[in-house]
């Protein structure tokens, strides 16, 4: 059974169409990455999916679902002494031994009495990554969670999900701007420009047309030196994904 899926899932705000008639679906354990430029409704899918903005079309969840959410960005007031125990028991109350254990997974053991405003930018994103994993995710979904980060803290921060993925055997859904990482760690990547361009394994994605036309030839050398190693140990692991890229057209897809 699909964890989430959406039937011509469509999103405007006042009279601009964001997002338009995107079929869209992910399977247990599957990791799904969604590609494309500024602009192009990346943020708002995964909000529409969450319920959190207003769309028509269809959006099935499994029934109970559990879903971790890792947001682009969220905000605390720095004059607001949040301590990270404390924010990661809201809006339901953690045990100190669930709390502990989260932390630790994430790479930040002891880290409870630390203030939220404190923290570095790789050690936010991490602690937000606790609080979805506080929820015993079957699917994680995450917004350009290493947006802002520096390189080594973005290679950090997606081996922590590789490793949280393996071990939970949830699914992963991921915006991403890191096309390289994209490449070597999806079983299957959207392109999405206002409408699904195209869909497939990384190789073929990056190869299709419609994904060219958007982001050139520049990443290939990136891929190649990513892909290498990992792609026998994914096929093995997985054993799962599209054979080739589809293309998709929709008629006055905006790129809003």
């Amino acid at each position: 059974m699909k964890l989430i899926e959406a039937k011509g899932l469509t999103v405007r705000f006042g009279g601009a169409t964001v997002l338009e008639a995107v079929n869209f679906a992910v399977e247990p354990g599957e990791i799904v990455t969604v590609v494309g430029p500024n602009g192009s409704g990346k943020s708002t899918l995964l909000r529409a999916l969450l319920g959190i903005v207003p769309s028509t079309g269809e959006v099935r969840r499994k029934p109970g679902l559990r879903i971790g959410y890792v947001p682009q960005r969220l905000h605390i007031d720095r004059g607001l002494p949040m301590p990270v125990g404390r924010f990661l028991s809201l809006p339901r109350r953690r045990g100190a031994a669930e709390v502990a254990a989260a932390l630790a997974r994430v790479g930040l053991p002891g880290a409870e009495a630390r203030a939220m405003a404190d923290l570095s930018g790789g050690q936010f994103q991490r602690v937000l990554l606790a609080r979805a994993l506080l929820m015993a995710p079957e699917i994680l979904i995450l917004d350009e969670p290493t947006q802002g980060l520096d390189q080594p803290g973005e290679a950090g921060f997606y081996r922590l999900i590789d490793e949280v993925r393996r071990e939970m055997g949830c699914a992963v859904l991921m915006v991403s701007h890191d096309l390289h990482v994209v490449m070597a760690a999806s079983d299957r990547v959207i392109c999405l420009n206002g409408h699904v361009c195209c869909e497939g394994t990384p190789q073929v994605v990056s190869n299709a047309p419609e994904y060219r036309a958007l982001f050139g030839l520049g990443t290939q050398g990136a891929l190649a030196l990513y892909r290498h190693a990992h792609d026998h140990d994914h096929e093995h692991d997985h054993g799962h994904g599209h054979d080739h890229a589809h293309p998709h057209h929709a008629e006055g897809g905006q790129d809003a």
